[in-house]
């Protein structure tokens, strides 16, 4: 895994990497800010252009016809350091469907690092070969690599994708990029909670208890209820509440919950666990997922209070998957 001091990442594929990621998701407040930012650092119009259109194929017309409307207000008050970008010219590629299909099955097989034939589905893998990889790839306002940064910061944003997510991180290798960057990106793309897809708040850093976890931790108050967002692989030590009941629901993301001596319990949305009084436990995120919980006390009892222990070990933790 690549660390965030090598700096492999440049400011501008972070630009198209935050736009990508937040546009996949609809985050249209989220995106407004980030499209401003990117242009900032180097991004041009003609650029974010071009890779909100490519992702129609991995997120459909209506968010990149959202992502391109946002584009456009942004425009609205143009800042004199914006680039405009190479012009646009409509690739020759297109007025060839059988050239658009044979260098699209060749950047398909270089992308894939072997050849590929949906043959489940003979229209899709037209659609893949000819116009995904074919007349998409071949504008020329995004390299290769580019195209695969966005690729994969866009389905990073997304849920039920995780084989394809797969597929796109090896692909960004295959098409110019170092294995480096690319695991930097996907470790800043977390880092920055671009990859928190919840309607829930995040709230503020939960300084109050930092001593108690590995890694970040938020917290956001509610009525009644706390609820508490740790960043990939954070996670609480282990403790105890003594005389009362904590009820833990995760509302997003993944992430684990563990008794002393007992195995990890897995925790997605909807997933609720009443950890009785005395129980020495530890909870916090997947590796790869940030983890969003709400959580309460009942059966309180007079003189009741946590007991902070000892951080749960990388030992430990790394076993779970």
């Amino acid at each position: 895994m690549a660390t965030m001091n090598s700096q492999t990442l440049t400011e501008r594929q972070k630009g198209l990497a935050a736009c990508a990621c937040l546009m996949a998701q609809g985050d249209l407040g989220r995106l407004e800010p980030a499209v401003r930012k990117a242009l900032d650092n180097g991004v041009t119009i003609n650029e974010l252009k071009e890779a909100f259109s490519q992702l129609y194929a991995y997120t459909g017309f209506p968010r990149s016809l959202n992502a391109l409307g946002v584009l456009n207000k942004v425009l609205e008050n143009k800042q004199a350091g914006w680039q405009e970008g190479k012009p646009w010219t409509r690739p020759a590629l297109w007025d060839d469907a059988e050239k658009a299909l044979k260098q699209g099955t060749e950047v398909q097989t270089k992308l894939s690092g072997r050849p590929f034939d949906y043959t489940f589905c003979p229209q899709d893998d037209y659609y893949l070969k000819a116009h995904l990889f074919g007349d998409i790839f071949a504008g020329d306002q995004l390299t290769a690599a580019d195209r695969e940064i966005v690729t994969v910061a866009a389905l990073s944003g997304l849920d039920g994708v995780g084989p394809q997510l797969a597929a796109h991180k090896q692909g960004a290798v295959n098409m110019g990029n170092s294995q480096q960057t690319v695991d930097e990106l996907c470790e800043w793309l977390n880092s920055e909670g671009y990859t928190l897809r919840s309607a829930w708040p995040k709230g503020e850093p939960n300084s109050a208890y930092a001593q108690y976890f590995t890694g970040n931790s938020y917290l956001a108050p509610m009525d009644g209820v706390a609820n508490v967002t740790f960043e990939p692989r954070c996670r609480n030590n282990w403790h105890i509440h003594h005389k009362a009941v904590q009820v833990l629901i995760c509302v997003s993301g993944r992430g684990w919950y563990q008794e002393w001596g007992k195995e990890a319990v897995e925790m997605t949305p909807g997933t609720v666990i009443a950890i009785p009084a005395e129980t020495k436990h530890w909870h916090g995120a997947a590796k790869d997922s940030w983890f969003q919980h709400l959580t309460y006390h009942k059966d309180t009892q007079p003189d009741a209070s946590n007991e902070w222990l000892e951080p749960v070990t990388d030992e430990i933790y790394n076993k779970l998957k």
